[in-house]
């Protein structure tokens, strides 16, 4: 199976990364000098070099859910982990995780289990799982409150075998290419860190540990983007190559990393896209305030439906962006950092 597959096919809600992380350190292992995992959950993998050091993260959690109460017809409520929009839950097929074994379910709400119209748009507390059974017989099973749930999905090709759908693209995309970057860089000149953090989609958190621990010179993450190619106004579009982030909600770009990675895409023919936007962020943001500050930018890859089941990437945009961090990475540039 391809690791890619086997990333986005994998449960790992934040919190809740284990399975992700045994996957990255078999892929991995033979590639890097050492391995470790911190306190948090990090999985740090590091090449020797010389200075400076760098760091590249990419995160292994995944949005999800948790048990939040089971009322007595056997409805099981839950609250989100992540951002998580309610209609993209409904009809969604999922697994409890229990000490027993994974129980499965189906995400519905009152109008649609009686079929019913569905005449307003769900709000998150009308949703429910049935898993057909009563409170009485979930209880015996072992499901209670604060139980991870995992959206049930697999990996398939649509229109060709470029492109992918699947859960989990935000980040197991990043993981993937982490991965690729690490089997292509036989030596690299400087030490680098290939950092797979936790808890990235509950509010940086992994980033922020691991960054400390690492103290780096500069670093990049590597994550995604939403591809809006189906609007109007399309500024982010699949197919077109990775971008680098120049702007998100919460912070700037170094643009002395940002020029540089400009500069090796025009000169290797290698597709990139500028992303400025007013929503969200990434790991880059905890990253470039550790300790007394980071250069840091985001290398990241189109996605349509991000934070979904149903998100849609094209390979060619994940292959141009491994490309992209290989010439970085191999020939690193020599100039300041600081303005």
């Amino acid at each position: 199976m391809d690791l890619l597959e086997q990333l986005l096919n994998a449960f790992g809600v934040s919190g809740s990364e284990e399975n992700i992380r045994k996957i990255i350190v078999k892929a991995i292992r033979k590639y890097v000098d050492d391995i470790h995992v911190d306190k948090l959950g990090n999985l740090i993998a590091h090449k020797h070099g010389k200075r400076p050091r760098v760091m590249l993260a990419a995160h292994m959690d995944e949005i999800g859910l948790i048990v939040k109460n089971i009322d007595e017809k056997g409805r099981i409520y839950f609250s989100t982990i992540g951002g998580v929009d309610p209609l993209a839950l409904i009809g969604q097929r999922v697994n409890v995780e229990t000490k027993r074994g994974l129980v499965f379910g189906v995400i519905t709400m009152n109008d649609m289990s009686s079929a019913f119209t569905l005449e307003n748009k769900p709000k998150l507390v009308d949703l429910f799982i049935d898993t057909g059974l009563n409170q009485k017989e979930l209880i015996k099973i072992g499901i209670k409150t604060g139980d991870y749930i995992h959206f049930k999905r697999k990996f398939i090709y649509l229109g060709s075998k470029d492109i992918i759908s699947g859960k989990a693209l935000d980040d197991r995309v990043g993981c993937y290419i982490l991965v690729e970057l690490a089997k292509r860089l036989k030596k690299v000149k400087y030490e680098t860190y290939f950092t797979f953090t936790v808890q990235e989609e509950v509010g940086l958190y992994g980033a922020r540990t691991s960054a400390y621990s690492i103290d780096p010179d500069w670093a990049i993450a590597v994550d995604v983007t939403n591809a809006d190619d189906h609007s109007d106004d399309s500024t982010m579009k699949m197919g077109h190559g990775p971008s680098i982030t120049i702007k998100d909600a919460e912070m700037l770009g170094n643009r002395y990393i940002d020029d540089w990675l400009r500069e090796i895409a025009k000169k290797n023919k290698i597709p990139l896209q500028l992303d400025v936007s007013d929503f969200g962020t990434t790991d880059a943001l905890s990253i470039s305030i550790s300790r007394r500050g980071v250069p840091s930018a985001a290398v990241t890859v189109p996605v349509r439906n991000l934070h979904t089941t149903i998100g849609i990437v094209n390979r060619r945009d994940i292959e141009n962006a491994v490309n992209l961090l290989e010439k970085l990475l191999k020939n690193p540039p020599k100039i300041s950092l600081t303005r």
